[in-house]
């Protein structure tokens, strides 16, 4: 698999080889991001009931510490690739209770 990044300081696109064949594939409903002055913290995990408070704890199954140049990267690229997906199928609504389709 390849990507496309862009370096910062020349702004010139390069090709990064990735090699994901041992990735491991997790679906998660859940982010907690917290940090360090050096470090972003990302735990992601499942939460059974997400609607409302969670009455059973969300049990974190994956952690990604990153420094934050890479999260701003990150941001960056997730920012590209949920506009490409709102362009094309319209606009993600975030908030569950604007959502849900009354029955009156």
């Amino acid at each position: 698999m390849s990507e496309e990044i862009a370096e910062e300081p020349q702004q010139q696109r390069t090709r990064v080889e990735v090699d994901d064949k041992g990735a491991m594939c997790t679906y998660a409903n859940f982010c907690r991001v917290t940090g360090t002055p050096e470090e972003l913290i990302l735990d992601f995990g499942l939460n059974a009931q997400p609607f409302g408070v969670p009455t059973e704890p969300v049990e974190v199954k994956q952690r990604i510490v990153t420094n934050y140049y890479t999260a701003k990267r990150m941001l960056q690229a997730l920012h590209m690739s949920v506009a490409r997906h709102e362009q094309a199928f319209g606009v993600l609504e975030t908030d569950v209770q604007k959502r849900v389709i009354s029955r009156g």
